[in-house]
């Protein structure tokens, strides 16, 4: 391939553009606009929540959503140790203890039969990220939240419009979050969402979302919060992408699929299936991981000679306990969490792009092989 293959495109068609510049003529380009209010409903009703909040993006979403349960200073938070490193921001800055649990090495999601033991008199919420390909077993989840009164919020950035047990991700949390950046199944190029079903909470996340303005005097302001407002340039192509998630997910079915096909013969690789018996595989990002340590070779070697063939690649998450900006805080133990270890080192992702081509993915998959044999 003489064109360099990057990581991931965002797939904008001519109703995109052409919806963007008629808001664009308009002339409601910040965030008013019916754009986002109708935007809100619609992804909301999909999900089968009663109210969706728009935010800036999704690392906004978590913050937005755990400053609105206001929380006493130093509860604890249950968090996957494999995720994004927007779940630590988020408790660290409303001054909350995280207590990160190690993941499944199956499917990479926190690995729920550990938190039992970790669940104490101090723990007021769970943070549970739905990673890369399927859920976690948020159903286990929500009945430990319920029993103990905790809070559940649901990060389905990675896995909007997947289903657990036939019930949509994101449906399950007190409250959800969503990411539209531009590698997301839908993109509003940056962008996010929150929803509920709690109106009072909704309430609260749209005055956090908006520099908590005065109720009764709009600039003497109620709370500290920022501006995360998403623009109605934003909402509409995020609405018209709304528009079609079907056919995207489906797409997104279709390339994990060639690459399942292409790669799961290698006995030195494991690239996960595309469904289990209580989900399809969302192929959000195709990840793969090396199963073989006796190569001597990891993932950031593989991912430099792929680079250098013509191919965009991108690392597994860094393991929470491993942050360099977490260690003054001296919050655990490294021996905790072999699984996160080792996925992180072993780990990374191919491109997945919705426009690409079988021919593409064939030449990508041929690489692959023959690096790691």
């Amino acid at each position: 391939m003489k064109k360099f293959i990057p990581v991931n495109e965002p797939l904008i068609d001519k109703s995109d553009i052409s919806s963007v510049k008629t808001t664009l003529k308009s002339g409601w380009i910040s965030s008013e606009g019916k754009s986002v209010k109708i935007f809100e409903n619609s992804f909301a009703k999909f999900i089968g929540h009663k109210y969706g909040i728009t935010v800036a993006n999704g690392t906004a979403a978590l913050e937005v959503a755990v400053q609105s349960l206001n929380l006493p200073k130093q509860s604890e938070v249950i968090i996957p140790n494999f995720t994004i490193f927007s779940n630590a921001i988020a408790c660290i800055k409303n001054n909350l203890k995280i207590i990160p649990i190690d993941c499944d090495l199956y499917d990479w999601n926190m690995n729920v039969n550990k938190i039992q033991k970790k669940i104490t008199n101090k723990t007021r919420l769970i943070i549970a990220t739905h990673i890369y390909n399927y859920p976690l077993a948020i159903d286990i989840l929500k009945k430990i939240c319920k029993k103990k009164n905790i809070y559940l919020i649901e990060d389905a950035a990675e896995v909007f419009g997947q289903k657990y047990q036939n019930k949509k991700c994101g449906s399950f949390g007190d409250i959800s979050t969503y990411s539209f950046y531009a590698n997301k199944q839908i993109t509003t190029g940056e962008g996010g969402m929150i929803t509920t079903n709690s109106k009072k909470i909704s309430d609260k996340l749209k005055s956090l979302r908006n520099l908590s303005f005065g109720k009764v005097n709009r600039f003497n302001h109620d709370d500290i919060s920022s501006n995360n407002r998403m623009s109605n340039i934003q909402a509409t192509l995020g609405l018209n992408q709304l528009k079609r998630i079907n056919k995207i997910i489906k797409k997104r079915h279709f390339v994990g699929k060639q690459y399942f096909n292409l790669l799961s013969k290698n006995d030195n690789l494991f690239i996960p299936s595309p469904k289990t018996s209580y989900s399809k595989n969302i192929y959000w990002v195709v990840a793969v991981l090396i199963t073989n340590t006796n190569l001597k070779i990891d993932a950031n070697k593989v991912m430099k000679i792929l680079n250098k063939k013509g191919i965009g690649t991108r690392p597994f998450f860094w393991p929470i306990h491993k942050q360099q900006t977490l260690k003054k805080y001296n919050f655990y133990n490294s021996n905790q969490f072999p699984n996160s270890e080792y996925i992180s080192k072993y780990g990374f992702y191919l491109p997945s792009s919705l426009s690409l081509s079988v021919k593409k993915i064939r030449f990508i998959c041929k690489c692959v092989n023959e690096i790691i044999k």
